[in-house]
């Protein structure tokens, strides 16, 4: 299993960074497939945090999320772990390649 950064070519949110993917890469029944939805962006600090899908869903003003990932056993620790797993993928990415550039298939709304 490994992340995968994609940056879109015209970013209209000024604090996100790119978009991620988790590639299963080992033998299952989710070989050869990826989870798209994760997005890292920088906060007010500077710090990297992630986000992953969720649904909104609520009556009137009151709003409330249901998050898409979600710990089998109830443990937000094993979210944290997640998060804190891709965060540590992308600046491990970040020192060894140069910056994520765009490429042409992207500008013309193609995915790779």
């Amino acid at each position: 299993m490994r992340v995968h950064f994609v940056e879109r070519p015209f970013r209209t949110l000024e604090r996100l960074i790119c978009d991620a993917e988790i590639i299963f890469e080992e033998p299952g029944p989710l070989w050869n497939t990826k989870l798209v939805g994760f997005s890292l962006w920088r906060g007010n600090d500077g710090d990297i945090y992630v986000t992953f899908p969720s649904r909104v869903f609520g009556v009137g003003p009151e709003r409330h999320f249901y998050d898409y990932l979600r710990s089998a056993d109830g443990n937000m620790a094993n979210i944290k772990n997640v998060k804190s797993w891709i965060i540590a993928e992308y600046h491990r990415v970040d020192s060894i390649q140069p910056p994520i550039v765009p490429t042409a298939a992207h500008a013309q709304g193609e995915e790779s």
